[in-house]
């Protein structure tokens, strides 16, 4: 299993992407100042860094600049501020591999773990299937028999959640997170909408209520 170090001070954010990643077959380590995340990260024991800027100690493009110069090869993803162009800029040429800007979906981040860490291993399947329907990665479309749907981008990322996790239930409170982010207001029915919304294009059984529970994608046949 993969390795993430997660240099992160502000604990909601921290245990947000810790919990997230972890459901999601990673083990983590967080530190909560960049001194801390730093002695860490020149361990050598992880496979990818995720660095907040905004750290109490040092800064994290100081803290990127120190780990540079020892490890030019570990996957480094910044946390920036929202529309902090001159941050983006300043950690990418101070060696950073990708950035996220925050407010940020777990998805979209996870995506971009993802990239990062398989570019030198093989390709990841980019079908994937669930009975006899299939979502596409590339192209982000719904195919169920010879019927190809478009998808928004919020039905994209729901059911790409149910695609990579057919059979098992999953939480409101996991589909918030991982598919609205985590500043998601726990009380909205917003999972019941999209989730109404992909049933429609699925099928009305595809997938199942677990009263009480949540969700489960089950195995589409026509």
């Amino acid at each position: 299993m993969n390795q993430v170090l997660i240099i992160e001070d502000e604990e909601r954010i921290s245990s947000f992407l810790e919990k997230g990643l972890r459901s999601n077959g990673f083990v983590t380590t967080v530190a909560a100042t960049g001194h801390d995340g730093l002695a860490l990260a020149r361990g050598g024991a992880f496979d990818l860094v995720i660095l907040d800027i905004g750290l109490p100690d040092k800064n994290g493009f100081e803290v990127l600049e120190e780990f540079r110069l020892g490890d030019k090869r570990t996957p480094v993803i910044i946390l920036t501020a929202r529309d902090s162009v001159t941050d983006t800029v300043t950690g990418l040429e101070g060696g950073a591999d990708d950035y996220v800007t925050k407010p940020f979906r777990f998805e979209e981040l996870l995506a971009r773990v993802r990239v990062r860490l398989r570019e030198d291993r093989s390709p990841e399947a980019t079908l994937l299937k669930a009975g006899d329907c299939s979502l596409d990665l590339r192209t982000r479309r719904l195919v169920r028999g010879e019927k190809t749907m478009e998808l928004s981008a919020r039905e994209f990322a729901l059911a790409e959640l149910f695609f990579r996790h057919p059979g098992q239930v999953l939480t409101r409170e996991q589909i918030l997170s991982n598919v609205w982010g985590y500043d998601y207001d726990p009380g909205s029915n917003v999972v019941d909408v999209y989730v109404g919304y992909l049933r429609k294009k699925l099928g009305s059984d595809a997938i199942k209520t677990m009263r009480g529970t949540g969700y489960r994608l089950m195995d589409i046949r026509d």
